[in-house]
């Protein structure tokens, strides 16, 4: 089956309204299609239950438009910066959820406290140093902070979450936010939260390549 990117895009920027990863226009989403070395992303301050295909805008990862009348996300060149830099990531999701965004206000890690944390997000969540949006310096520090794992915070923003799919980069966000929540009342309470062993956190990355059923042949 042929992938229809536009439709994946339209269809997901409404997903980051409908369950609550963004409010307005804010917030960007992109996929991949590394066969042909293009990119597909939501156009800048469109409200995205109103967005068609024709919004859609094609990058090349030169940063040229290849397709689309409308202006991209200003975030473009985050998202092409990622996919440069990470062969094993298809799509992008940037968020603005409340409780991720506490830690992205405070400059501080969330740790992974929890098995599908660690299964999902693979490395502590750090926050990248501040730069304005849509700022090459922005774009170049999320790389940074998101290193090999499947998330950053963005210091003063909000969230970057990638997969090798659109559903496994909103499952990042999910558990991402769920880790964030978590935290913040751990720490609300005045307790200290007690962290898995690194030789778990192994075992549970390691477990999490195998979960499921197999693909079909």
């Amino acid at each position: 089956m042929i992938m229809d990117y536009k439709e994946l895009i339209i269809a997901s920027g409404k997903q980051l309204l409908t369950e609550g990863f963004t409010v307005d226009t804010w917030g960007n989403i992109s996929a991949f299609d590394r066969s042909q070395g293009r990119f597909y992303i939501s156009p800048s301050g469109m409200d995205y239950h109103s967005c068609s295909t024709d919004d859609v805008v094609v990058m090349g990862l030169d940063g040229r438009i290849l397709e689309g009348h409308r202006k991209p996300s200003i975030e473009w060149e985050m998202h092409r910066n990622i996919y440069l830099a990470r062969p094993d990531v298809g799509a992008v999701v940037h968020t603005h959820p409340v409780a991720s965004a506490v830690f992205a206000c405070t400059r501080m890690e969330i740790p992974l406290l929890l098995d599908e944390a660690a299964q999902t997000l693979i490395r502590p969540v750090k926050t990248a140093d501040y730069a304005l949006p849509g700022s090459s310096e922005l774009a170049t520090n999320c790389v940074l902070a998101l290193g090999d794992g499947n998330a950053c915070l963005l210091a003063s923003h909000g969230a970057v979450c990638v997969g090798a799919d659109m559903k496994k980069a909103f499952k990042v966000a999910k558990v991402l936010e769920t880790a964030a929540e978590i935290y913040f009342r751990i720490l609300a309470i005045g307790k200290v939260p007690a962290e898995i062993t690194p030789e778990n956190l192994e075992q549970l990355r390691l477990r999490s390549k195998f979960y499921g059923q197999p693909s079909a042949q």
